[in-house]
């Protein structure tokens, strides 16, 4: 099976709720009365396995609404998006994670909800704890673990998953030298395996490690599309 991500023509419409004074996705069908805005809009994408790629843009431009489409956290109100492949995600330091529980109560908790038996996921957690490389730490509660280590047992549950599609959304920022050379080094192994990485953030010097291909975003909509460098050009040069 050939891992690959089509985009086309999707939009994400969100509703602002004057009452809870919220952004909720349309399509969680509260209807109360408030204003419309698009998180996304008229995304046509084309990714190929064996492909990394740097979503770029300034903060509200899109790239997180587009990752956490991609990791099925938000359904397109409008177009069609199709993944061929296992997809793990790290979308946020925190996601998921019970700060009362520990690294290891979290990393099992974490791998039953990603859809694996319990008997699976219990076997994964000497590997998680070692990928981590929290030790002692892994036993703590998630309470006492600095934003640097819940990136680091984030990223080590999603590793587990052995997936095609590898999503990124800044966390890989929080992490000291050590463990950003762990994920990069992961990150190059999945496309060279012909999967894909998709990751968002400001450390341009980090994705280029870790990108070969860039994606522009302005208001939800794709401004540029192509190489690295030539795309974080067009969007610095905006800036």
């Amino acid at each position: 099976m050939t891992t690959s991500i089509v985009a086309k023509g999707v939009g994400i419409r969100f509703l602002f709720d004057h009452e809870r004074r919220v952004v909720t996705p349309a399509l969680s069908r509260l209807r109360r009365r408030g204003s419309e805005t698009w998180g996304l809009r008229d995304v046509d994408l084309a990714l190929r396995g064996g492909e990394g790629v740097a979503l770029l843009g300034a903060s509200g431009s899109g790239k997180t609404t587009f990752l956490r489409t991609l990791g099925g956290i938000y359904y397109p109100d409008v177009g069609t998006l199709s993944i061929s492949g296992r997809v793990a995600s790290l979308l946020s330091v925190d996601a998921g994670l019970l700060t009362l529980l520990t690294g290891r109560e979290n990393a099992l908790l974490l791998m039953v909800l990603a859809g694996h038996s319990r008997r699976r996921a219990r076997g994964e957690l000497d590997a998680v704890a070692e990928r981590s490389r929290l030790g002692e730490s892994f036993d703590r509660p998630v309470s006492s673990y600095s934003q640097g280590m819940r990136a680091r047992l984030g990223f080590a549950v999603a590793d587990r998953s052995d997936p095609d599609v590898l999503l990124l959304d800044e966390v890989h920022e929080a992490l000291d030298h050590e463990f950003r050379e762990i994920v990069r080094g992961r990150a190059q192994e999945i496309v060279s395996d012909g999967g894909i990485v998709v990751a968002a953030g400001h450390d341009h010097p980090l994705l280029e490690q870790i990108c070969t291909q860039a994606v522009f975003f302005a208001r939800g909509v794709v401004q540029a599309v192509g190489p690295f460098d030539e795309v974080r050009d067009a969007y610095l040069a905006r800036v």
